[in-house]
C-alpha cells in the first residue's frame, strides 16, 4: 500500500467516538445571515438554489429570485460584501449555545469556520480584514464557541469550504490557490483550535489532485496535533464523495454520486452521516414559515431512522446575524433532548441490528445483549415482531415507563408478541411521545 494513496487514507479507521455519538449539531452562520433570504424550495428547480447561505453567489445570477429580492430590498449599489457591517453578533452568548446543544442530547458541534464567500469566523492570517475579528463582530467567533462547547463535554468540529466564490487567485489558478492559501489555512485552523472533526465542502468544482487533498490528509493523519482523534468526511474532490476520505455524507436525503455518475446507496459498508436543516435551508432564511420546518415528530423520526441504518444525524441550526438561535429551532432541539433523555440508551453507542426496520412503524438498534425496537407510533395493546434473531424468553421493558415494570412476552407462530400497557393510564404523566422504545434482552 503506497503511503499517501487513497487506499492508505481510506484504510484509516474512523475514530470510535464519532460512531458512538450518533447526533451532532451543524451551524451555518456568517455574512449571509444578514440578508438571511432564499426562495421557497418548491419554487425553484434546483434544490441548492434555495439555500440562504448561497446568497453571495446567487444574487449575481441574472433573472434569479435572489437578484430580484436584492434589487427590491437593497438596491443596485449594495454589494454582498457590504453586509459585513450588519454582521455584529451582539447577542451571541457561546455558553448559552453550548448548553442548548448539550441539553438537546448532541455529542458534537460543527460550525462554519469558512463558507464559500471566504469570510472566516476566526482571525485567519490568510484572510486579513475578511474575518470576524478584524471586521463585523470584532470577535473570534469560532474560538469562543469551541471553548464553550468543550466545557460542556461535547466534541467541537469545523466546516471549511475548499472553494471561494470571488477569490481572483482561485478563479485564475485553483491549483496554486490550493497550495498557497487553502492548505496552509486549513493547517492554521487545525493547529489553532484542534477540532475533533473537519467537514470540508465545495469539492465538486475540481478533482482531489487539484485540491491536493491527499497531501493534506496525509499530514493531518500523520503529523498534525489531532492525528489520532480527528474525523473527516468524503468531500475532497469531485470524484471522492461516497468513495474516499472518511465517513460518507448525505444532504437532505440525497446520497450523492460516484465517479461514474452512479447514485450511491446506503448499502455501502461505510460509516455515514445525514446533514440537513430543521427548515429547508442551512443558513437562516427569513422567507421560511412554520410549514417549512420539521415538526417535533419528524425530526425525532429522522434521528431514529438514520441511526437504525448505521448513520449519524447532524441537524443544522441557522442563527441570526445578531447571534440568536431562532426560537423554533431552539424548541426542536429541546424536544429532541427530552426524547433522548428517556430513550437515548437505544441511540448512543448502538450498532445496526440484523435488520434496520420492520414495516413502516418499527426501527431497530442493538447494543451489548439488548435489541431495541423503536416504534414510531404506539402499536396498540400488543406489539408483534418477527421472531427471527430475538431471544426465546426475553426480558422486555418500555423505556421511560413509570415504574419500569417488565412486559409480558411470548413467541407464537414465528412472532414475538409483547403485551403492552394501557398508554392512556400514563398520559397524565406526560408519557405520550413521538416514538416508543422497547428494550429486548
Amino acid at each position: 500500500m503506497v503511503k499517501g494513496s487513497w487506499e492508505s487514507i481510506d484504510e484509516r479507521p474512523i475514530p470510535a467516538w464519532f460512531d458512538e455519538a450518533k447526533f451532532g449539531i451543524f451551524i451555518h452562520w456568517g455574512i449571509y445571515s444578514v440578508p438571511a433570504w432564499g426562495p421557497k424550495r418548491d419554487s425553484v428547480d434546483v434544490s441548492g438554489e434555495a439555500y440562504a447561505e448561497w446568497y453571495g453567489s446567487a444574487v449575481h445570477r441574472g433573472g434569479s429570485q435572489y437578484e430580484a429580492f436584492h434589487r427590491r430590498v437593497y438596491g443596485d449599489k449594495v454589494k454582498y460584501e457590504d453586509f459585513v457591517a450588519g454582521f455584529k453578533a451582539e447577542l451571541f452568548d457561546p455558553d448559552r449555545w453550548a448548553e442548548l446543544f448539550r441539553r438537546a442530547g448532541a455529542k458534537y458541534v460543527v460550525l462554519t469556520a469558512k463558507h464559500h464567500d471566504a469570510f472566516c469566523l476566526w482571525p485567519s492570517e490568510y484572510r486579513w480584514n475578511w474575518n470576524s475579528k478584524d471586521v463585523g463582530p470584532g470577535r473570534d467567533l469560532y474560538g469562543e464557541l469551541s471553548q464553550a462547547v468543550r466545557k460542556t463535554g461535547l466534541q467541537m468540529g469545523a466546516y471549511y469550504s475548499l472553494l471561494e466564490w470571488h477569490n481572483p487567485l482561485y478563479l485564475r489558478s485553483p491549483g496554486e490557490y490550493a497550495r498557497t492559501v487553502m492548505i496552509p489555512q486549513m493547517k492554521e485552523l487545525v493547529e489553532a483550535y484542534k477540532p475533533s472533526l473537519l467537514f470540508t465542502d465545495g469539492e465538486w468544482e475540481h478533482s482531489s489532485e487539484v485540491w491536493a487533498s491527499r497531501d493534506f490528509l496525509t499530514w493531518l493523519f500523520e503529523s498534525s496535533s489531532v492525528s489520532g482523534e480527528i474525523v473527516v468526511n468524503d468531500r475532497w474532490g469531485q470524484e471522492t464523495r461516497g468513495w474516499h476520505g472518511g465517513y460518507f455524507t448525505t444532504e437532505y436525503g440525497e446520497v450523492g454520486y460516484g465517479p461514474e455518475g452512479q447514485v450511491l446507496t446506503m448499502s455501502r459498508e461505510r460509516k455515514w452521516e445525514e446533514c440537513r436543516g430543521i427548515g429547508t435551508s442551512f443558513g437562516y432564511n427569513r422567507n421560511e414559515t412554520l410549514d417549512d420546518y420539521m415538526t417535533e415528530r419528524e425530526v425525532i423520526h429522522l434521528l431514529i431512522d438514520t441511526v437504525s441504518r448505521g448513520g449519524n444525524l447532524m441537524l443544522n441550526v441557522g442563527p441570526t446575524a445578531d447571534g440568536r438561535i431562532p426560537v423554533i429551532m431552539e424548541e426542536r432541539l429541546r424536544q429532541i433532548g427530552d426524547w433522548l433523555a428517556a430513550n437515548g440508551e437505544a441511540i448512543y453507542g448502538t450498532t445496526r441490528w440484523r435488520r434496520s426496520a420492520e414495516g413502516d412503524n418499527v426501527r431497530f438498534t442493538a447494543k451489548g445483549d439488548a435489541v431495541y425496537a423503536i416504534c414510531l407510533r404506539w402499536p396498540g395493546r400488543e406489539l408483534a415482531l418477527e421472531a427471527d434473531g430475538l431471544p426465546d424468553e426475553p426480558t422486555v421493558e418500555l423505556l421511560g415507563w413509570p415504574g419500569g415494570a417488565s412486559l409480558s412476552a411470548r413467541k407464537e407462530g414465528g412472532k414475538l408478541l409483547i403485551a403492552l400497557p394501557d398508554i392512556a393510564e400514563a398520559a397524565g404523566d406526560g408519557f405520550s411521545r413521538p416514538a416508543y422504545t422497547f428494550q429486548i434482552k
